[in-house]
């Protein structure tokens, strides 16, 4: 990856993460901490990595994006709205009456929404089907999955990890945004998942594990992922909770805040032109 693209992904994760804290700021809670951890993973995504049309976001030969962790929704309808998959405006609609944009993502709601989630586990069992489906229909999309530190306490995260290592589900590729906090807690200190990269080598994944954070460290993870045969791939990527929210970043309780557009106006500022 060169410099320039990285400045490129640089400007456009700045821009999501200031949209996403102005739609929470506006709605007055939110869950800005899961939301902002996964800021630069959607920004690389969206930015030349899946196969998307914003102009069709149902075209069947399209690569899927499943956000198992439905609560980041927030940043992923930024990423969305500032791709072109529907106007900006719909940011300030956030979980108000009669929106296209739910608190946790909607696929019969929102343009390019893939998969609803929210319910945690489910997304990525969902996930594994959808490549599976597509192999069968002889598709040559991916599907590009999206789950929680929290969320791999579920118990169905680890039945469909065992299920797409049985398949050999090459054209999956998740992704686990490890910032190391949940709702109640350190995931350490919760249950702790110990050496996450070795548990979905176990369940025969190809893993890796990347500062999630550093455009050329994901660029060049995902590479490696497609790469493969035979197996569906893992990257965990080290992330920080809240990261770039002034208010939040440094916050153990930021899973869900409630917050006002003084707040979110002063954070959006800190982070500069």
């Amino acid at each position: 990856m060169t410099a320039e693209r990285i400045r490129e992904l640089e400007a456009a994760a700045k821009e999501i993460r200031k949209l996403t804290i102005d739609e929470i700021g506006y709605l007055g809670v939110g869950h800005i901490g899961g939301a902002m951890s996964v800021v630069e993973l959607l920004a690389f995504l969206y930015g030349g990595e899946l196969r998307v049309n914003p102009a069709d976001p149902k075209d069947p030969e399209r690569d899927w994006l499943v956000l198992s962790k439905g609560h980041a929704g927030p940043t992923l309808y930024a990423t969305l709205a500032r791709a072109g998959f529907f106007p900006l405006e719909w940011l300030h609609t956030l979980n108000k009456g009669g929106t296209l944009l739910p608190s946790h993502c909607d696929r019969i709601k929102t343009p390019g929404v893939d998969m609803s989630t929210g319910s945690l586990g489910q997304g990525f069992s969902a996930a594994c089907g959808i490549a599976l489906g597509l192999r069968m229909k002889g598709r040559s999309s991916r599907v590009y999955a999206v789950i929680g530190d929290g969320e791999s306490d579920e118990g169905q995260v680890w039945e469909a990890a065992l299920f797409a290592a049985h398949w050999k589900l090459e054209n999956l590729i998740a992704y686990t945004d490890y910032n190391k906090l949940q709702l109640d807690g350190p995931t350490s200190e919760i249950l702790d998942l110990g050496k996450l990269e070795e548990k979905w080598a176990a369940f025969g994944w190809f893993a890796q594990r990347v500062d999630g954070h550093d455009f050329a460290a994901i660029d060049e993870a995902t590479r490696a992922a497609k790469a493969q045969r035979g197996k569906p791939s893992m990257i965990v990527l080290d992330t920080v909770k809240g990261k770039g929210c002034s208010f939040a970043e440094a916050l153990a309780s930021n899973h869900n805040m409630s917050f006002g557009m003084d707040k979110a106006k002063a954070a959006i500022a800190a982070l500069g032109d």
